[in-house]
């Protein structure tokens, strides 16, 4: 009765910035469980190369790639349209892209206001936009599921003691912009629910990507596991809330991160 909960045979699944860090693992395990998934990015050459890598590793055509620019209402319809066309319909949203300029990460007192503005509209206002398009569809066939990716730093205060010694910040952009995402996945849970449709949230802790060794070592002396996070550890998350085995729960914002949350 239980044993295919996590089974995404039949599933058809966007995830916005496919080609990252993230994005990639999400895609292969997704593929994995079974899902049709579609790839959407600004990165037409990165895209194809990914999804072709992805398809090699899965031995079967599981991953494909459409043009997205989640800032752009005529990028998002034609994607709408070309993904349906091909494969029907949208089961679930992986709401994943990072939009952000070249003076992203500068540091809170020398932020430009205009930079500010739109970094912030652009990732919130993206996130917003291709939820609403997408989840006019899914409103229409009564069924669907969204999943956010946020952050540790959409709840918790940043510890700015792990970036001394290095050139690294946490942007002021990127607490707003991940704290206002887990609030508007409760807002989704509630408004889309009448239509059977589920919002959750996941905001993964710091993600190892070579970051310099003074940080790294830092920031595992604040992780109970002692570790940071592969992109790896964040996909079986994903994955229970993209399937049947979290029929019941919306409105969630799941913390994987470590126990950093919990000290």
């Amino acid at each position: 009765m239980y044993k295919n909960l996590m089974e995404l045979k039949d599933r058809v699944i966007v995830v916005t910035g496919g080609t990252g860090l993230l994005g990639k693992e999400f895609c292969r395990g997704l593929a994995e469980f079974g899902a049709e998934v579609i790839i959407g990015s600004t990165n037409k050459e990165n895209g194809k190369l990914v999804s072709e890598e992805l398809n090699a590793y899965l031995n079967e055509d599981k991953v494909s790639f459409n043009i997205l620019d989640i800032t752009s209402e005529k990028s998002i319809d034609e994607f709408i349209l070309k993904t349906e066309e091909e494969f029907g319909k949208i089961d679930v949203l992986v709401n994943n892209a990072y939009p952000r300029n070249k003076k992203y990460g500068t540091k809170f007192e020398k932020v430009e206001f205009d930079s500010y503005s739109e970094n912030v509209i652009s990732h919130m206002g993206g996130y917003f936009l291709v939820t609403q398009k997408i989840s006019k569809r899914m409103m229409e066939r009564k069924y669907g599921v969204i999943a956010n990716i946020a952050s540790i730093y959409g709840v918790l205060g940043p510890n700015f003691s792990v970036y001394e010694g290095t050139e690294m910040t946490m942007p002021v952009e990127y607490s707003m912009i991940k704290g206002g995402i887990i609030n508007y996945t409760r807002y989704l849970s509630t408004y889309l629910a009448p239509y059977n449709i589920r919002a959750n949230c996941i905001s993964p802790g710091g993600i190892f990507n070579h970051q310099p060794s003074e940080f790294v070592e830092k920031y595992n002396d604040k992780v109970p596991l002692g570790r940071m996070a592969d992109p790896s550890d964040i996909v079986g998350t994903l994955v229970f809330l993209s399937s049947d085995a979290s029929e019941y729960i919306t409105g969630q914002n799941i913390m994987v991160d470590g126990g950093l949350s919990v000290w």
